[in-house]
């Protein structure tokens, strides 16, 4: 772990959930990860992590190491991949996995503009109702929502998205909107289970308070999709990615709920296993993802241009 640097120590560390999760992904004993920690803490002169016995949490310059180092580690990482591979075209075979909603409708279309730019890289998307490990399933990239999952494998954010609730007008104007996250217990919440999670637990925030609302589901499905498909029905309130429902909330056929509060973080990122690194079919590739999706920034308040 010695030979590793501090911003890229610190970006492993702020993804996981415990330092005994971090010391797992480094091969070291969590005292190891603390000291580290500490160690790099007084270099600096600040607190960037809130510790307890179960969970880690970003302090204010915590975040902004994290944000700030990342993006320096980026551009070294190209950098060092422009003088080594300045060469190297993206030729052969590129797998791809992502989910059935986000990829079928943006990364099929984003694929088919690629291909036309690279003809020597053939495609194959793999779609699936989970998340599927790269290794497994033989995949030089994934598309995931959220937090990186895994200090094994490396990731790019390529798109800001967040979690947000609406429904249709017409479910609001017979049932009324709830003007607290409490008072969505006592709605139609439409909810989508899936990877074993207690689903209709929505976790939602405002930016400055987290809490957690057990909702009542008369509706439940584990496909996306379908809830939107439900929520414009006017079933009742639906908590879905912004990708999914922006055109929706634009036409009006859904309205925000609760505007100041979002779901939890869903950010889309591209992960690729350390193999990978210097791949310039999966560096282009990820370049290109990144480049298309460059203007899908969201304000707290409006839809962003998905």
């Amino acid at each position: 772990m010695t030979d590793i640097p501090d911003l890229a120590f610190f970006s492993l560390l702020a993804r996981q959930p415990s330092l005994a999760a971090a010391a797992q992904g480094l091969g070291v004993t969590p005292p190891a990860v603390s000291r580290r920690l500490a160690a790099l803490e007084r270099r600096l002169g600040v607190r960037l992590l809130n510790r307890t016995t179960r969970r880690l949490s970003l302090t204010p310059e915590g975040e902004r190491y994290l944000e700030d180092g990342e993006a320096i580690l980026r551009d070294i990482e190209r950098l060092e991949r422009s003088l080594s591979a300045s060469r190297e075209q993206p030729q052969g075979l590129l797998r791809i996995g992502a989910g059935f909603g986000f990829g079928r409708r943006h990364l099929g279309p984003a694929i088919s503009d690629f291909v036309r730019d690279w003809p020597e890289v053939e495609v194959i998307l793999h779609l699936a109702d989970r998340a599927l490990d790269l290794t497994e399933h033989a995949l030089d990239i994934g598309i995931r929502f959220g937090p990186p999952p895994d200090a094994r494998i490396l990731a790019r954010r390529i798109a800001a998205n967040r979690r947000l609730l609406c429904a249709a007008p017409a479910y609001l104007a017979a049932r009324g909107t709830p003007q607290t996250p409490r008072q969505l217990a006592e709605h139609d919440c439409i909810v989508i289970r899936e990877h074993e999670r207690a689903f209709n637990n929505w976790q939602l925030t405002d930016g400055s308070t987290q809490v957690t609302v057990k909702v009542r589901s008369p509706l439940a499905v584990n496909h996306g999709e379908i809830a939107v498909d439900w929520a414009l029905a006017g079933h009742g309130i639906v908590l879905r990615s912004e990708w999914d429902i922006a055109a929706d909330l634009r036409s009006g056929r859904l309205v925000r709920v609760l505007p100041e509060w979002a779901g939890s973080a869903a950010d889309i990122h591209a992960v690729y296993p350390q193999r990978h690194l210097l791949s310039a079919k999966v560096r282009v590739f990820i370049d290109f993802l990144e480049q298309r999706f460059a203007g899908y920034a969201v304000d707290s308040q409006n839809p962003g241009p998905w």
